[in-house]
């Protein structure tokens, strides 16, 4: 998901995104909705979380960090 579109669902839950990275922005999305903030840490490639927005964005991010 792009930068700006992760910008516009914080700003929706009350979210100040200011300088915040894509990884720590979505995480402080992921504590508002009241789930794990797990977002690029299943560096690993596995997740029990099916339904999850941020599945194909969270693989990516968590094989680049690992890197």
């Amino acid at each position: 998901m792009q930068m700006q579109l992760i910008r516009d669902l914080a700003r929706e839950r009350g979210i100040k995104a200011g300088r915040l990275s894509k990884i720590n922005l979505v995480r402080e999305i992921q504590r508002s909705e009241g789930n794990f903030s797990c977002f690029a840490t299943a560096t690993s490639g596995d997740c029990d979380q099916l339904d999850c927005l941020w599945r194909d964005d969270c693989f990516a991010a968590a094989k680049k960090a690992a890197n």
